[in-house]
């Protein structure tokens, strides 16, 4: 399969057929307050919008990320044919308090889009390609959402992610519609097969 079907690490980019992963840039700004910090998008990640500055420092944060080897990598994603950003992808490790001990630390994986990219297969395309990343280094990889979230929920499962009973927990942080946070977890040797 060709580098930009399978997704390619490429100078901190990741590209796939219509998508390239960027690092984030200070650029990425408006486009977080006008299109990613909406009620729509927000609704499954606790629900409420940032302030301005809330944004702004994580942005920060998630740029100085490039900078660190410690895991932690959220990448902007563009459309290839129009150069449009369209939402974020990355890395993280697990950190929510309410999560078990078993899970806490772990490598997770996370998509967000804009709503206007929403039901167009960008955010199982930009998953891809840093999956792809990801298993060069890794054994295992988390996923985390609610039933609530249908439509993560069919993303993970295209990826071939299996549901983890065992892992799964009430998070009070999220309101009661969208617990519990539903756990999955994806093996290099199942992406293998299924990637």
């Amino acid at each position: 399969m060709p580098p930009s079907q399978r997704g390619c690490w490429v100078a901190d980019s990741l590209a796939t057929d219509r998508l390239v992963l960027r690092p984030p840039t200070a650029d990425d700004l408006p486009f977080l307050l006008a299109e990613m910090n909406t009620p729509m998008v927000m609704r499954y990640l606790g629900g409420e919008v940032f302030t301005e500055a809330d944004v702004t420092s994580r942005l920060q944060a998630d740029i100085d990320a490039f900078g660190r080897d410690d895991g932690w990598k959220r990448w902007t994603i563009f459309r290839r044919d129009d150069n449009a950003r369209v939402g974020r992808c990355g890395l993280f490790r697990v950190r929510m308090k309410a999560a078990p001990d078993a899970l806490r630390g772990q490598p997770e994986i996370g998509w967000t889009l804009a709503e206007a990219y929403w039901g167009k297969g960008f955010a199982t395309e930009a998953a891809r390609a840093v999956l792809n990343h990801a298993f060069a280094d890794l054994p295992e990889v988390y996923a985390q959402t609610s039933d609530s979230n249908a439509a993560s929920t069919r993303v993970m499962q295209r990826l071939g992610f299996e549901r983890r009973h065992d892992l799964g927990y009430v998070d009070p942080d999220y309101p009661p519609r969208d617990n519990p946070t539903t756990v999955w977890s994806l093996t290099t040797d199942a992406w293998g097969t299924h990637g």
